[in-house]
């Protein structure tokens, strides 16, 4: 099992940190929405850094989490059209 727990973590992190690169932020500059992909971006930012350090401390349980929850709040910006994002592909939903 812990090999399962490693392989997942190493693709989870990998994925937020692809899907952070390709998400671009769709509201016009200024506005509340483009103020509110930029909380959506920072979480997601903020968990991929928390997933590092849990990562570092030996927690890939919490490490695991950190990184599911930060994709999370990409892929929820990108459907409610928060973010542009590739439509076609393995990083988001849409």
């Amino acid at each position: 099992m812990p090999a399962d727990l490693q392989e997942k973590t190493d693709r989870y992190e990998g994925l937020l940190a692809e899907a952070l690169d390709a998400a671009e932020v769709a509201p016009p500059e200024g506005t509340p929405m483009a103020e509110a992909a930029a909380e959506c971006e920072e979480m997601a930012r903020s968990y991929l850094e928390d997933g590092r350090h849990f990562r570092e401390s030996d927690d890939p349980v919490n490490a695991l989490a950190s990184f599911s929850y930060g994709h999370a709040w990409l892929d929820a910006g990108a459907r409610i059209g928060l973010f542009d994002v590739p439509e076609e592909g393995h990083l988001f939903t849409v």
